[in-house]
C-alpha cells in the first residue's frame, strides 16, 4: 500500500509541476458552430494544443498536451490482456480528440463528444487543478448535489489519503 501511495504522489507532482492550476466554475456558452470561447485564465491549457475525451461521468475532460501525454503513458502501459485495462484504453484514447485553439480563444467540441455529454448552447466549465471539466447544467446539477450531501461527502472521501 505504501508502494502505492509513493507512486501516486510521484505521478501526481509531475502533473502539478506548472505555476497555474485550473479552479472555479465558469458557465459559458456555444456558438452555433460548436465553438467554445476558453475563459482567459484556462488559455495556457490549450495554446499548445490540448485533448477532449469523455469524463468518467456524462462531462468531458480537457488536458493539456503534457497532462494527456502522461496519462497516455501510464493507460498504455497497463496489461491489454486485462478486461479493465482495455476498457479504459477504449475510454480514454477510444473517445479522444485533439484541441487546436484560435488566436480569439476558441475551441471546437466534437460533435460525438458533445452528444455523450448533453452538451448544447450552455455549458459549465469547471478547474480540476490540472484539467478542466465540461459539464452539460443539468449533469452537473446533479453532480452538484451530491457534493451538497455533507455526510455522504464524509463517508465517501473518509478512505482517501488527503494527509499533508
Amino acid at each position: 500500500m505504501d508502494i502505492v501511495k509513493r507512486q501516486i504522489s510521484v505521478s501526481y507532482s509531475c502533473l502539478t509541476s506548472r505555476a497555474s492550476m485550473y479552479l472555479g466554475q465558469h458557465h459559458l456558452s456555444l456558438d452555433s458552430d460548436r465553438h467554445l470561447v476558453v475563459p482567459e485564465p484556462f488559455r495556457d491549457l490549450v495554446e499548445d494544443g490540448a485533448y477532449v475525451t469523455r469524463g468518467f461521468e456524462l462531462d468531458l475532460l480537457i488536458m493539456s498536451d503534457k497532462v494527456f501525454q502522461e496519462i497516455y503513458k501510464r493507460v498504455v502501459a497497463l496489461n491489454i490482456a486485462d478486461p479493465l485495462a482495455r476498457l479504459l484504453l477504449r475510454l480514454i484514447l477510444g473517445n479522444a480528440s485533439r484541441l487546436d485553439i484560435s488566436t480569439s480563444g476558441h475551441i471546437l467540441i466534437p460533435g460525438d463528444l458533445m452528444l455523450f455529454a448533453g452538451l448544447e448552447k450552455e455549458i459549465i466549465l469547471v478547474g480540476q487543478g490540472d484539467y478542466i471539466e465540461l459539464w452539460s447544467p443539468a449533469h452537473w446539477e446533479k453532480q452538484s448535489t451530491i457534493l451538497l450531501d455533507t455526510e455522504g461527502n464524509a463517508e465517501r472521501f473518509s478512505q482517501l489519503d488527503l494527509a499533508l
